[in-house]
């Protein structure tokens, strides 16, 4: 299988009568590639140590959906705090939307994680077994024998022993590491949904990057397809200065540029581009075709930077504008959506409270205490996964306005929902109206607290005299 050509005109992946042509890249060393594989390890380290690391008596990240709890660096959430989700996802969006706006697909080439298991992982192995792109071609196009089919099948192989092992590792965010070394060591059919669940991110891990490959990230990719909207001629990506390399050329051809045409910025690609065609959707920002291009210009001793990051005015020439309108609006939305996630943290609690006024009258006038009597329902959920205990109070009332109902502690175990009657009752001859008061909830230990007001409601005080009294 010779190296193809690519063209603006077509994908690189499909050929004319539709078949697929499975791209071999070159292996390449350089500034940017291994700055690429440091982030790869730190990233794959974050992905495997996550579970492994406590916080405040639970893993890092542990997305407990037995338990309807979820813990993320110290903090535990409730499914009433699933709400706060919507700054998380809106924020990466907006982040991702900055980024791409100022640097491109840079997410894509260097954090994505898919990048990441397929470039540093998955590729290694094949790599490892089967050799550099030439050999990988040639063993393609070599008639079946018991070399080729022994090397196939181990590759495989590790292809699905990686996959199987990051499908747990992904499980384990949802059922923790001891609960997963529980199921590992019992009958599969006695945790049948988990074995399904690893069974089919098994296979489809093994399916994306054995065969799939780059094709999610031209074919599926949602982000790949909106970035031409979120980018411009200022924006920092990968290109070809056309002006240096322009006429291309043999070294020492008279009235060539410094463009040599020994693609080898085509032979690195992941995607299969050649980037002397300009700004293309495949381009992931991976910076191959700089380390490759550079590394040949050391040979001929010539500059660097033939293809390298840089706005596409920066290469016809023209100054790059970093301070833009869209830059101002992303930001403006991070700001905001910076502040109110801060804000709602801010009044994240260890419970939830809620508050209601009992079925009846709105208030009752008591002849044998002598009292105005209002009746209301608490609600307290505790959002730890440890017993809490809570001191219910009074504010803004008088000295001689009595509560009862919840009698001192008040213990909830773990995720526990009590139901609690508090009644206030304000003595007649006190009676002044209605009034605004307000519960206080107050965990201990902890000491985390929170209010809710309420209208203490009763007669007109000017008619209230016996004939309001009801035993």
């Amino acid at each position: 299988m010779s190296l193809k050509l690519p063209s603006v005109d077509e994908v690189t992946t499909i050929n004319r009568d539709g078949s697929r042509y499975f791209l071999h890249p070159a292996d390449v060393s350089g500034r940017f590639t291994l700055a690429r594989r440091l982030t790869a390890v730190l990233l794959l380290a974050v992905y495997v140590l996550l579970p492994w690391i406590p916080i405040n008596g639970f893993p890092a990240v542990f997305l407990d959906v037995q338990q309807r709890s979820f813990h993320l660096f110290g903090m535990t959430f409730a499914p009433q705090d699933l709400w706060l989700g919507f700054f998380v996802i809106s924020g990466l969006g907006f982040s991702l939307f900055y980024i791409t706006s100022l640097f491109g697909r840079l997410w894509c080439g260097w954090t994505c994680p898919y990048t990441v298991f397929l470039e540093h992982v998955y590729r290694r192995i094949e790599r490892w077994i089967e050799g550099d792109a030439n050999a990988r071609r040639r063993l393609d196009d070599a008639p079946p024998s018991g070399a080729k089919i022994a090397r196939r099948a181990l590759k495989h192989a590790l292809f699905l022993a990686v996959s199987f092992l990051i499908a747990h590792i992904f499980l384990s965010y949802f059922v923790s590491l001891p609960r997963l070394w529980q199921m590992m060591a019992s009958k599969p059919g006695d945790h049948l949904l988990a074995f399904g669940i690893v069974m089919f991110l098994t296979f489809a891990l093994y399916g994306a990057f054995a065969w799939f490959r780059e094709q999610f990230c031209i074919i599926m990719c949602p982000y790949g397809r909106i970035q031409s909207a979120l980018t411009d001629d200022n924006t920092m990506v990968i290109g070809y200065d056309a002006r240096r390399g322009e006429p291309r050329g043999k070294a020492g051809t008279a009235g060539a540029g410094d463009c040599i045409n020994c693609l080898r910025c085509v032979q690195v690609c992941p995607t299969g581009i050649d980037i002397r065609n300009g700004l293309q959707l495949e381009c992931v920002g991976c910076a191959n075709c700089v380390d490759a291009c550079d590394a040949i210009m050391d040979k001929l001793h010539r500059p660097r930077g033939l293809v390298r990051y840089a706005s596409m005015n920066s290469l016809n020439g023209q100054p790059t504008r970093w301070l833009r309108p869209r830059l101002f609006v992303y930001s403006a939305f991070l700001l905001v959506g910076l502040a109110v996630m801060s804000f709602s943290l801010s009044k994240l609690r260890p419970f939830q409270a809620g508050l209601v006024r009992l079925p009846g009258a709105p208030y009752y006038v008591d002849s044998s205490k002598n009292v105005v009597r209002n009746q209301f329902q608490l609600r307290l959920l505790n959002k730890r996964m440890t017993p809490q205990q809570f001191r219910i109070t009074l504010d803004g009332a008088s000295a001689d306005t009595l509560l009862t109902g919840p009698d001192g502690l008040i213990t909830l175990d773990a995720q526990q929902e009590r139901l609690v009657a508090a009644i206030v009752e304000i003595p007649r001859a006190s009676y002044r109206g209605p009034q605004s008061m307000a519960f206080v909830i107050t965990s201990e230990p902890g000491g985390s607290s929170m209010r809710k007001t309420f209208d203490f409601t009763g007669p007109d005080p000017r008619l209230l005299d016996e004939t309001f009294l009801q035993p």
